[in-house]
């Protein structure tokens, strides 16, 4: 028995207009004219024998059985199109190009991708940092690395590090001069390094309870890896991001004067089109991605065991 199916482009400016509650930026979308998103619905509507749209003076509303036929209409056209990609974007050759955020790439990632070649050497990496987010339809980007909520529609995510924020410091400042870094209220007396994108120092000295230290006065700079490199230099103290200066902390070239961390409000992501996900070099770097972080948190923990058994050594 053949399976009655309404046409594409009926569906096609149903859910269009579904989308925008217009008929007129459906069309635009569609780049046909009003009238013809108006007639393509009315057949639809004929031929399901239920109205979809409450028409009513300057507004349109999706009716009872529009609010139903909407979901799983998307749901098949999102099937069409990534079944659609997967056959117009076939697999390339060449590197696997990896959008990521400059300072993640060159505190992070870069230091790392001498294991990922040792793991998958037949997989080059094109690394293009950059603050943009990739647009997977028109630039040419294979999977990127986001610092975010996770919130990217229409594609894959998937978290591999979560953070703390915490201070850093070189060695000499926490444990030199006239006023070493024995407890958060020792901030007073030192340099604050301030990381534009990250959480402000306020926020840390009051969770940590520290009422008598400005939290606006020292240097700001705008990349991350900008303030790790001002705390490694001695030019003060700088609210590290855990992941970003994991290295610096395990080469001892900063240390963490305190215990006391905050969780951040971001994580890492793994992210790529749906129609990409399962291809062999992209799974081989998500899975990479992954195992490293989990190296990272083993190598935390080992670093935080020592701090605590350096602090108890009489």
């Amino acid at each position: 028995m053949a399976i009655r199916l309404p046409p594409l482009k009926p569906l096609r400016a149903f859910e269009a207009a579904a989308r925008h509650l217009s008929f007129t930026l459906a069309a635009e979308e569609l780049n046909v004219t009003q009238a013809a998103v108006s007639h393509q619905i009315k057949a639809l509507e004929d031929a399901l024998g239920a109205p979809l749209f409450r028409r009513m003076n300057r507004a349109l509303r999706l009716t009872e059985e529009g609010e139903t036929f909407i979901v799983p209409v998307r749901h098949a056209l999102d099937t069409i199109a990534n079944a659609a990609e997967r056959v117009r974007k076939p697999q390339k050759a060449g590197p696997l190009t990896v959008s990521c955020l400059p300072s993640f790439a060159s505190t992070w990632l870069v230091p790392r991708l001498s294991r990922f070649r040792q793991r998958a050497p037949e997989i080059d990496i094109r690394l293009s940092a950059d603050y943009d987010l990739a647009d997977f339809d028109h630039d040419d980007i294979d999977v990127a690395i986001r610092w975010g909520a996770g919130d990217y529609p229409g594609l894959i995510a998937v978290r591999f590090m979560t953070e703390e924020l915490f201070p850093v410091c070189a060695p000499v400042l926490a444990t030199e001069g006239p006023h070493p870094l024995k407890e958060p209220a020792d901030l007073k007396y030192h340099t604050l390094l301030h990381d534009d994108v990250l959480t402000d120092w306020r926020v840390w000295l009051l969770a940590a309870g520290v009422k008598d230290v400005d939290p606006d006065r020292g240097p700001s700079f705008n990349y991350s890896d900008l303030v790790l490199q001002a705390a490694i230099d001695g030019q003060g103290v700088a609210l590290g991001r855990s992941s970003l200066a994991h290295d610096a902390l395990a080469r001892g070239r900063l240390v963490r004067p305190f215990d006391f961390a905050l969780p951040g409000d971001y994580a890492y992501y793994f992210v790529c089109p749906e129609y990409a996900a399962d291809r062999p070099r992209v799974a081989a770097f998500r899975d990479w991605l992954i195992e490293e972080a989990e190296r990272d948190r083993h190598e935390e923990e080992e670093i935080a065991t020592l701090r605590a058994q350096e602090t108890t050594v009489p």
